[in-house]
């Protein structure tokens, strides 16, 4: 596949304009060593295999990772989306042995777009790049996209109690679980991890899935997405651990949890309009009884309305509740046509015939 010119950086052609520092000092010495004996075809449950990193500033562990997705996976491409990195990370990537594609535009989501328009395999592996989860898992990961024949495979994080305060921040655990009950009850779709940032993809999937988010709700579009095409996803227990020392988080717990409470009640509306705007319909409709049975009640026994002002606001939230159920009807119509649009690129693309039976 022909990719546009800077978009990404050949892994042999080096770094470029000789960066230097400690990270590139202690990767490069790794990078012939690092590469293990390929898997024997008949071994592979897929032809060709992707490792996507997207990262920022995550030049202290980048290349510990690629290292260890590189023994887990030795018939695997890697490759880095440097998120607008203020450090070595793209340097230090490279020097490891990866590809590198450059998004300048922070925010994860903004990172899974461009890794995903630029990768070509027919199972793909998402990862973060701050050495929190097992590469290890990985194949296990594919083993289960081949074997269940399913389009998705969730990493669900399991963490030893000893490690749950460092591993999580304060808050996060709860908000997890909050987040995660609402979706399934919203999309009547379960699943118990809903934030994990370690996936495995079939080609299909990538291919029909239209990156709209920008930041942190990219898990819960990923999710979402699966559950409108009624996509066959499987979860597996993996280790997950806390962030080496040195290391931070980009997620801001308050202001990310809002942007993801908006995004799923956005992606509520865009799947289910009829409902979303059933109830908002339902709730206006009510307000405006509120206000007009008593006025109704009065004109009744004095044949007077005095209260005018309750009239014209009840008449008013009665007609709004109207225009909502009717634009509820209407949008129902234009979301199933861009479901069956979005499954019509799924079927387009050719189901992979794997190594296993």
């Amino acid at each position: 596949m022909a990719l546009p010119p800077g978009e990404y950086s050949d892994p042999v052609a080096g770094p470029r304009g000789g960066a230097t520092g400690a990270h590139l000092l202690r990767f490069a010495a790794h990078r012939a060593s690092a590469r293990a004996p390929p898997i024997p075809e008949s071994m592979r449950p897929f032809h060709s295999v992707a490792v996507l990193i997207p990262c920022r500033n995550e030049a202290q562990t980048i290349g510990k990772v690629i290292a260890d997705f590189r023994a887990a996976l030795p018939q695997a491409r890697l490759w880095v989306c440097d998120n607008g990195s203020n450090d070595d990370t793209a340097s230090v990537a490279r020097l490891a042995g990866a590809n590198v594609v450059v998004e300048a535009r922070p925010g994860k989501g903004n990172a899974v777009r461009a890794l995903f328009s630029v990768v070509e395999a027919d199972a793909l592996v998402l990862v973060d790049g701050d050495d929190t989860y097992d590469a290890a898992s990985a194949q296990r990961m594919l083993d289960t996209l081949a074997a269940e024949h399913c389009e998705m495979v969730i990493a669900r994080r399991v963490t030893a109690r000893a490690e749950s305060s460092k591993a999580y921040r304060r808050g996060h655990q709860w908000g997890n679980r909050m987040f995660t009950v609402a979706i399934s009850r919203l999309f009547g779709y379960r699943v118990d991890d809903v934030f994990s940032g370690y996936r495995a993809f079939t080609r299909r999937f990538v291919r029909s899935f239209p990156v709209a988010s920008r930041k942190f709700e990219i898990e819960t579009e990923l999710t979402v997405h699966a559950a409108d095409l009624g996509l066959r996803v499987r979860e597996i227990d993996a280790p997950y651990g806390a962030r080496p020392e040195g290391s931070s988080s980009k997620l801001h717990t308050l202001r990310d949890g809002a942007r993801i409470a908006f995004a799923i009640a956005h992606l509520y509306e865009q799947t289910h309009p009829a409902r979303f705007f059933g109830a908002l319909g339902s709730l206006t409709a009510v307000l405006s009884l509120l206000f007009g049975v008593p006025v109704i009640v009065e004109f009744m026994e004095t044949h007077l309305v005095p209260r005018l002002p309750s009239a014209v606001l009840a008449a008013t939230l009665m007609i709004l509740a109207a225009a909502f159920v009717g634009c509820g009807i209407i949008l129902d119509s234009v979301g199933r046509a861009r479901r069956e649009t979005k499954r019509l690129a799924f079927l387009a693309q050719p189901r992979v015939t794997t190594a296993l039976p």
